[in-house]
């Protein structure tokens, strides 16, 4: 299986660390950077294929994968330097990487998990659905909404928004962990061009009838470094 890794973002809530440098390069450990954690986690589940896409600083990232020879993975580069195309855009403009794959591991570069990927796969897979998201109980401002696992619905709590196309109700809320897996066929049915999430196109696809299915993994150790102060209490765990 390749992941994709999802480093172009501008970092904005880092700053100042990311004034210089593109947030896949802050350290989450002393001289290990959050590039480098990530390849090298995927890499303990057997996946050394992995497409980053970069945009901010892009060209350190470069420098940095060459001096280090990809951290021992065979890396492809997805180049959106000219314009941030946020996940669902950078999927679809990394496509063509990923003919012939089955299926395809999205992982946001500022996210720490101990989440066991051959058991998602696993699931995934068994559960037969377009796409798998890892989700958790949090506390978060924005929620997915699930019914029997199956992603029906999505709610921004601070604005009062709620997206609910099959008008399902007793759903449950969970926080999505930027962590998921899809099948092959998802690519041909993203948006052709331009900057997206992809939430909205699960959400749209859902409505049409295609299964999108929670992962939830509670039990496992999670971590949102988009912040200075959720970076440091990230680096006390790996620490």
């Amino acid at each position: 299986m390749k992941a994709m890794l999802f480093a172009a973002g501008l970092g904005t809530r880092l700053r100042p660390l990311t004034n210089d440098k593109p947030k896949a390069l802050v350290e989450i450990q002393k001289g290990v950077t959050l590039l480098e954690y990530n390849l090298r986690y995927l890499q303990s589940f057997g996946i050394d294929t992995v497409v980053v896409n970069i945009h901010h600083f892009g060209e350190k990232v470069l420098d940095i994968l060459a001096k280090n020879n990809n951290f021992g993975s065979q890396i492809l580069i997805s180049d959106e330097r000219d314009q941030v195309l946020e996940t669902g855009g950078g999927l679809q403009k990394a496509a063509l990487f990923f003919e012939g794959e089955k299926d395809i591991l999205l992982y946001n570069v500022d996210v720490i998990s101990t989440i066991d990927l051959h058991q998602m796969l696993d699931y995934h897979q068994q559960q037969g659905g377009l796409a798998t998201l890892a989700c958790r109980q949090r506390t978060s401002s924005r929620y997915l909404l699930f019914q029997e696992q199956q992603l029906c619905g999505w709610q921004n709590t601070k604005t009062g928004e709620i997206i609910n196309p099959l008008g399902k109700s007793n759903h449950t809320p969970l926080a999505f962990s930027g962590i998921h897996m899809v099948q092959q066929d998802l690519l041909a049915m993203l948006p052709q061009g331009g900057c997206y999430s992809i939430t909205p196109t699960y959400l749209e696809l859902m409505a049409k009838g295609q299964k999108i299915v929670a992962y939830p993994h509670d039990q496992d150790a999670w971590f949102d470094v988009g912040k200075p102060e959720k970076l440091s209490i990230a680096r006390q765990f790996c620490s």
